[in-house]
């Protein structure tokens, strides 16, 4: 299978994701400026859609969207996936949350915006982060153990860092033991950001 990523962006989770299943894939970097591929390929052509993530699957299949990838990724690979009662619907409900709430606060961050604009993004962000607090202390999003989820929430932290979101506590703990994670090392030196 084929993950089609910008380093740093959202794909950047669906990588951890991959590397934490133990999942075999190829990387294709993408310029999203100029929609193409590292090979020269038209981007649009493999995703009409233009944007990361996208995963080809060795079935010729095409999956894009957060969501989507990582629930996919833990059902192939159960040691990714959050275990008990509700687990794959608690899972899914988790990574929405982090897409729709959070993630797409970082648009007027990432593409500009008025100050005032940027200081409301801001102040969402760290109110959203706020509820999600209380299910990093057990170490994960889902206790114990590391979820696909976890990678999501990741890759949204590593993005609070570049915009000047504070990260309070249980948060700067929980960035360190993730970034420790041997999959995300590695996702962070295939991607060129270690």
């Amino acid at each position: 299978m084929i993950l089609y990523y910008s380093p740093g962006a959202c794909s950047m989770a669906d990588h951890i994701a991959l590397n934490e299943a133990g999942l075999a894939h190829d990387l294709v970097k993408v310029d999203l400026r100029a929609k193409q591929t590292a090979g020269g390929d038209d981007f649009w052509q493999i995703n009409p859609k233009g944007y990361v993530p996208a995963l080809a699957l060795d079935s010729g299949e095409l999956l894009t969207e957060n969501v989507a990838i990582m629930t996919w990724i833990a059902s192939q690979a159960p040691g990714v996936a959050a275990k008990g009662e509700l687990a794959q619907i608690r899972t899914i409900e988790t990574l929405t949350y982090i897409s729709t709430e959070l993630h797409k606060q970082f648009g007027v961050l990432f593409q500009g915006g008025t100050d005032e604009a940027k200081a409301t993004a801001r102040e969402r962000i760290t109110k959203r982060l706020s509820l999600l607090a209380p299910r990093v202390q057990d170490g994960y999003l889902f206790g114990p153990e590391f979820t696909v989820a976890d990678a999501y929430l990741f890759t949204v932290l590593s993005w609070c860092k570049k915009v000047g979101v504070d990260l309070a506590d249980p948060f700067p703990a929980y960035y360190d033991r993730m970034a420790a994670r041997d999959a995300v090392k590695r996702s962070l030196q295939e991607e060129g950001l270690a």
